[in-house]
């Protein structure tokens, strides 16, 4: 048994050495178990003090188990034990661990370092609120708060500020608790102010700023942080100019806050004055660390300069010989990044080949570089390799596949993702909605809209655009409109979405109407949207109104019409006859006319039988692009239609002779949840004899009304007889009469093309429209009700029984 003295010695030499263990970072764990475990073998009994070393030891080397062990053994544990476990607690993110602590802690034990360890960890772990809350409560319970305690809540409040009176209301706290002179309290207001001026109107923004300038103004002392974050603050309320002025004044030269001028400079576009401040603070010899490099490297990337992105990355190579891992993961992002968007994958891989260290943005990186330059079939064996995909690159492979024609594939993708139990973000909905555009699949469209809705990504800005353009190429216009009409925010692509929705079905004049709705709520139209509404123009034969909004976009709003827009124009002048305006703007243009134009002159010389200008046009898209099958088509038809077969010969001729293979129409009708696909003269489909058999009786019954084949669109020198067989086995006729059989009464039936459909076509579909009236008229069912859409080339139009189709 030991006495008294001797206890008294022995627990002075243990804490003497606990508290040693507590200055060696590295080795205090084991030396403390070491010691511990004496203890425990010559039967010391510990106090409260020695116990709390131990505790904040086990704490401090994230063995919290051990440490929550000794914790329990204690009949009543002190305040110091306490906070402690607290602050282990939090600095993990186990808030619900760190407040059965605190609860459990009476009242009378409580004191302000308690309680800025629970407020501190709601802040940490961005719990704003419950930090707030708890605040309170500590004022209630008389509670001093010191400069911690202001420091961690303002930091909470800044997380969730949006009202300048909330500023205030701290603000007056902050200064009747003393407490106002303080650097780090100080910063935190400032954070504050600049938090809520960048959540608010240009107006309160200004005066929250200036509030902030205020107290810059008056503080004491300033450190680096309190310059970095009046210049974020500037950055954030967009005024870069002041931000700018703001880091010239500066008394010393503090790099975290060039790197939030230069960070603040790529986040809204001014990549050229981003890597100017980078070079002025090269040259003025300011450290430069990865936050530096990565977003240069962002200004060279997003900006185009991949030579100055080439010279940076030797720089990097040169200056920073022996990086840490965690800066060279950041860096070696950026030039993956770098390499990809500026077209050069392969050189991305090798630096993603060479990192030591990968993360999700490293896989994701590589593989946007893989899809955006439409390697899928690499893209799809990168995808597999991905240790752990997350939204991102789910949003990358789904995406991509849709955008690049292969809806299929996403739509299979999105749904091994859901097997997979992860729930899709809006970002992954877009995707999958845009595959079911390409594919005109409706019907996966409504599903994947209803489960957008019930996970409630309905607010989704990204998904709603993509829904506008589903609904539009599927042919149901309505509902596009019903979508735009009910998003709670759209932006300038949800308009030129809706625009040509309405410009794809023929309804130019409300397109119009559109655009200069939108132009009164003073949204300003880019390039795409003029390319948009000229297109309204020209399907619907607008000339005037195509002229004013052409002529508007450089003396209204400063936009140089490009070879697009020039393109469009033409094609408005020759679908409407008007050759000798197409040549004049042809002759106007500052650049010689490319391979756009001379289709736009093709294809409406074909429409008005232009012979000298379309032959001529041919020969000059010959020069330009000699692969491209519709210029060979396109002038044997024209050929074709005034007989001339010799000349039609020799064209089919030369398309074998240079290799050029005519892409086959096809077209495709969904029943039942399956896509059934048709080829001219078609024989594989496994009920095509019943199909030509029905059609049969149809076509009998269309002639009884005054349907005759139009065998003007038969391109082969043939007998009458089989000219007529050869119309009436058109893909887009096949699938019109398998919808007639398959689908219910009143079904819509819709048609999907990879081509333009033949006039033939067209003008049999007007009747097939009139038997639908007469078999609605005498209870007949075959195809009453029925409404009949095609999608060809990308347009879709929508066929009413008994109205005329639209060209």
């Amino acid at each position: 048994m030991l006495s008294a003295i001797d206890a008294r010695i022995l627990a002075d030499r243990y804490a003497a050495q606990l508290r040693f263990c507590c200055r060696q970072s590295q080795t205090s764990y084991s030396l403390a178990r070491t010691i511990h475990a004496h203890m425990i073998a010559s039967g010391f009994r510990p106090r409260h003090h020695t116990f709390n070393l131990l505790i904040s030891i086990y704490c401090k080397s994230s063995n919290i188990i051990y440490a929550r062990h000794l914790f329990d053994k204690i009949p009543e544990p002190d305040i110091v034990a306490r906070t402690a476990l607290i602050s282990a607690y939090s600095a993990t993110g186990n808030l619900k661990s760190a407040r059965e602590i605190f609860s459990g802690t009476p009242l009378s034990v409580r004191d302000t370092v308690c309680y800025n360890a629970m407020i501190t960890g709601y802040s940490h772990s961005n719990d704003g609120r419950a930090a707030i809350e708890l605040f309170r409560d500590m004022r209630w319970g008389d509670f001093r708060p010191d400069n911690l305690t202001f420091t961690s809540v303002l930091s909470a409040l800044a997380l969730i500020v949006d009202d300048e009176k909330q500023c205030q209301q701290m603000h007056c706290a902050v200064v009747k608790s003393g407490t106002g002179f303080a650097t780090s309290v100080l910063n935190a207001l400032i954070s504050v102010y600049v938090k809520c001026a960048s959540s608010l109107s240009t107006s309160l923004s200004t005066s929250l700023m200036a509030a902030a300038r205020k107290l810059f103004d008056e503080m004491p002392e300033r450190d680096e942080l309190t310059w970095t974050t009046m210049i974020n603050g500037y950055v954030k309320s967009k005024d870069l100019v002041a931000a700018r002025n703001f880091l010239g004044g500066m008394t010393e030269n503090f790099g975290a806050a060039w790197n939030a001028m230069i960070s603040g400079y790529v986040h809204h576009g001014y990549f050229q004055e981003a890597l100017q401040a980078f070079r002025e603070m090269y040259v003025m010899g300011i450290s430069q660390d990865d936050f530096t490099y990565t977003s240069a490297l962002s200004a060279c990337s997003s900006g185009g300069f991949f030579q100055l992105g080439q010279q940076l990355h030797a720089h990097i190579l040169r200056t920073e010989l022996k990086p840490s891992s965690k800066s060279s993961l950041f860096v070696n992002n950026a030039l993956v990044t770098l390499y990809y968007q500026c077209g050069k994958v392969d050189e991305a891989l090798e630096i993603f080949n060479k990192m030591p260290v990968r993360d999700t943005v490293s896989w994701t990186a590589i593989l946007s570089g893989y899809v955006d330059a439409q390697r899928l079939e690499e893209a799809k064996s990168f995808f597999m390799e991905i240790p752990e995909k997350n939204n991102r690159t789910w949003t990358v492979m789904i995406s991509g596949l849709a955008q690049n024609g292969f809806g299929e594939e996403a739509m299979k993708l999105f749904d091994q993702m859901r097997s997979e139990g992860l729930k899709p973000c809006q970002y992954i909905f877009s995707g999958a909605i845009t595959s079911c555009a390409v594919l005109g699949a409706l019907e996966h469209g409504r599903q994947l809209h209803a489960l957008l809705i019930s996970l409630g990504h309905d607010s989704s800005l990204g998904a709603g655009n993509a829904l506008i353009t589903m609904y539009a190429r599927c042919g149901v216009v309505e509902a596009a409109k019903r979508v735009f009409l009910t998003m709670l925010h759209v932006d300038l692509v949800s308009w030129n979405s809706m625009i040509a929705a309405l410009a794809q079905h023929g309804r130019g004049l409300q397109a119009i109407e559109l655009f200069e709705q939108m132009l009164k709520e003073d949204i300003q139209p880019n390039r795409v949207v003029f390319i948009t509404i000229l297109s309204a123009c020209s399907h619907a034969g607008l000339v005037k109104e195509g002229c004013h909004y052409f002529d508007s976009m450089t003396s209204s709003y400063g936009i140089s019409p490009d070879e697009d827009h020039y393109a469009i124009m033409v094609d408005l002048f020759c679908r409407a006859g008007k050759f000798s305006e197409a040549k004049e703007l042809i002759n106007a243009m500052p650049f010689d006319p490319g391979a756009q134009i001379w289709e736009s002159v093709l294809a409406g010389s074909w429409i008005h039988g232009n012979m000298d200008l379309g032959i001529q046009a041919a020969e000059r898209l010959f020069e330009l692009r000699p692969e491209h099958d519709a210029t060979y088509i396109m002038l044997s038809n024209m050929y074709a239609n005034v007989g001339w077969w010799e000349e039609v010969a020799k064209v089919r001729k030369l398309m074998r002779k240079r290799g050029v293979k005519k892409e086959p129409g096809c077209s495709w009708i969904e029943v039942d949840n399956k896509v059934h696909v048709f080829l001219v003269d078609d024989t594989m489909h496994p009920e095509v004899e019943a199909l030509y058999k029905y059609l049969n009786k149809l076509g009998l019954e269309m002639k009884k009304l005054g349907y005759i084949p139009d065998t003007k669109y038969v391109l082969r020198d043939m007998e009458s007889e089989l000219k007529e067989y050869s119309l009436s086995t058109h893909s887009e006729k096949l699938a019109v009469g398998f919808g007639l059989m398959k689908l219910p009464p009143g079904a819509t039936i819709r048609v999907f093309k990879n081509l333009r459909i033949c006039g033939d076509c067209h003008n049999a579909f007007k009747f097939i429209s009139r038997l639908a009236v007469v078999a609605v008229a005498e209870g007949v069912n075959a195809f009453a009700e029925s409404m009949v859409g095609f999608y060809h080339g990308g347009f879709l139009d929508i066929e009413w029984p008994g109205t005329p189709f639209r060209n």
